[in-house]
């Protein structure tokens, strides 16, 4: 089973999400720049929860574009915007030299748990969202996969596969995963997705562990279970955040060489804005690349 249909080395991405302040921002663009010496073959930047980012997404995707060598990929959300609205920040991304995006529902202004609240005039669901991008044209569209299923299709895979397909039908020609912590979830999802026709990369997500509490909010809030493996070894370490940030990138540096032999096409990573432990991680299997 493999996700490379050209046969290429795997790529190694990070994602960041828009700091709230200045001082925030120092440390952004301080990661980025411990990451930039490694090449990695695409950076993406976040909505936060209910759109509240957008102008900063926008500013600092393009600022990314513009002062690196690094290709940016930019997160667009259905949250908050009208049509209209999207085709402006379409426009804006252009301008600004960035040709890729990640067509997302994204998450209600409350949380990921929160319902969600159509916009006048707005979209109910990313595949709207790929097929506005398409018909403007210019764009590689990228969306969100779920190895362990979409908290709204209620355990229901099958669901899960049929809406990718339909956007990978209006456009989207690759897809980067919710963190996960069980390679086999991944390989399941490809293997359906594959025997179903599809050709679109799945590009794995992966959260290497540096902080148990904030973890387990995540998991929550995402709907991710946490495999009694990974629990049980970070509470033997719970007091010590070293100890944990070493569990952490042993947990994520194991799933990625599984996932890499099990063909993955790259490795995405989720850095929560710090390039150290996934910088830790990269340097573990880059000989994979």
């Amino acid at each position: 089973m493999t996700n490379q249909a050209d046969g290429s080395k795997p790529t190694f991405s990070f994602e960041f999400f828009p700091p709230k302040d200045a001082e925030g921002e120092a440390r952004l663009w301080s990661a980025i720049e411990g990451l930039e010496s490694i090449e990695p073959d695409f950076i993406s930047v976040t909505y936060g929860a209910g759109g509240s980012t957008r102008d900063r997404t926008i500013r600092i995707t393009s600022e990314i574009t513009a002062h690196t060598k690094v290709p940016a990929v930019a997160h667009l959300t259905c949250v908050g915007s009208t049509r209209e609205d999207l085709i402006e920040i379409l426009g804006k991304y252009r301008e600004a030299g960035i040709n890729s995006i990640l067509a997302l529902r994204g998450d209600p202004v409350g949380g990921p748990r929160s319902p969600w609240v159509t916009t006048p005039g707005g979209f109910d669901h990313s595949d709207q969202l790929v097929s506005l991008a398409a018909e403007l044209g210019g764009f590689t569209i990228g969306v969100a996969a779920f190895p362990d299923g979409h908290p709204a299709s209620n355990g229901d895979l099958q669901l899960d596969i049929d809406v990718l397909l339909e956007k990978e039908r209006r456009g989207a020609t690759f897809a980067t995963t919710q963190f996960f912590f069980e390679a086999e979830k991944w390989i399941e999802l490809v293997e359906k997705l594959q025997a179903r026709g599809s050709t679109m990369p799945i590009f794995p997500g992966i959260l290497p562990v540096t902080n148990a509490k904030q973890l387990s909010r995540m998991a929550e809030l995402t709907g991710t279970p946490l495999p009694k493996k990974l629990i049980e070894s970070l509470a033997k370490v719970e007091d010590s955040p070293e100890d944990v940030r070493k569990v952490g990138v042993d947990i994520a540096t194991e799933i990625c060489e599984k996932l890499i032999a099990a063909g993955a096409p790259g490795i995405h990573f989720y850095t929560m804005n710090t390039s150290t432990a996934t910088r830790e991680v990269f340097e573990r299997i880059k000989g994979l690349r």
